[in-house]
């Protein structure tokens, strides 16, 4: 019997993307809900413990009163939203992290997926971390730049208006009191002891990001140079499908000339970059903040879940051209 997926939140630019990953599969079974009932709680509720697995594409604070409708215990959920991404008992959806990673998303009942600017920010320091090259006490600055998609339907709106104002026409730098809503879990997965000094930055574009860590060899044990802190990284992620290490970067522009911060967009996937000499380094994870930043991720997540070929529905390395 084919699972049934529910979507709750379809509506929202997460839940769209998902469906458009999932709208053609006939390997599952999509539960929707009428128009006029989808902020009906008993709709939604008989929904929810209906599925095999949910997709929470929610405010936080829904997301939670969505978790607390379900009763049957056999749904799984996938939470897209921050509600549950340092939350006792969920899973940290990032399959690439360390090993044994997958097998816990496999298993999980409850997984949370992982924040955009988070993804870019982590994919870069737990490797460092884990390795003992970065101590857990650094005090880490990350720049991440992203497409206003991830700002939803109100951004989306703004940035599309013919009327729109100059003040749109280029990067904007937000999230001025330093206290992002993606810094706990950019913290807490990344096995750091102190928050970085994030820098949130939106763009005159539709999707796409790079999220960059500075770093100087200092920082790092035997003070390596930014060929051996390369070195590492490949090692690290060799092997994966949905993350990739871009060959050592020599001078001029990052990404060969092309708009770095949206290279990934249209793509499921990830790459880091790693720049620099023998005494500074940057890292830059480049990946679209709806692929692998959010929708992706969680079909993904929902892939390993239910048994499913990891990459199965993904958008290819080619935007638009779908994975087997």
């Amino acid at each position: 019997m084919k699972p049934k997926i529910f979507i709750d939140g379809q509506e929202g630019t997460t839940g769209l993307q998902i469906h458009e990953r999932l709208g053609s599969r006939d390997d599952i079974t999509l539960l929707t809900i009428d128009a006029s009932l989808r902020k009906d709680k008993q709709e939604r509720k008989r929904l929810l413990n209906e599925a095999d697995l949910v997709f929470l594409c929610l405010p936080d604070d829904a997301a939670r009163e969505s978790v607390s409708l379900i009763d049957n215990p056999n749904t799984r959920v996938i939470d897209a939203s921050t509600a549950h991404r340092t939350a006792p008992g969920w899973v940290y959806g990032f399959p690439e992290l360390n090993a044994g990673r997958r097998d816990e998303i496999r298993a999980a009942k409850r997984v949370a997926n992982p924040g955009c600017h988070a993804t870019g920010f982590i994919s870069g320091v737990y490797p460092l971390v884990s390795s003992g090259l970065l101590s857990p006490d650094a005090q880490l600055t990350c720049f991440s730049i992203t497409g206003y998609s991830g700002g939803g339907k109100k951004m989306i709106a703004s940035y599309e208006e013919s009327s729109r104002g100059v003040a749109l026409d280029s990067p904007r730098i937000y999230g001025l009191t330093l206290q992002h809503k993606h810094l706990p879990e950019m913290t807490k997965v990344a096995a750091l002891n102190r928050a970085p000094v994030f820098c949130p930055v939106v763009a005159d574009y539709y999707k796409g990001m790079a999220t960059t860590i500075m770093l100087s060899s200092d920082m790092l044990k035997g003070a390596p140079s930014a060929k051996a802190v390369w070195d590492m990284f490949a090692a690290y992620y060799a092997g994966q499908t949905l993350v990739h290490v871009a060959p050592f970067q020599g001078d001029g522009f990052l990404a060969d000339g092309t708009i770095p911060s949206n290279q990934k967009a249209g793509t499921d996937s990830l790459e880091l970059l790693i720049c620099g000499n023998d005494t500074q380094i940057i890292v830059t994870t480049l990946f679209d903040n709806l692929g692998k930043g959010a929708s992706g991720a969680a079909v993904q997540n929902m892939n390993l879940m239910l048994g499913f070929a990891e990459t199965t529905g993904l958008l290819n390395e080619t935007a638009n051209e779908r994975m087997d």
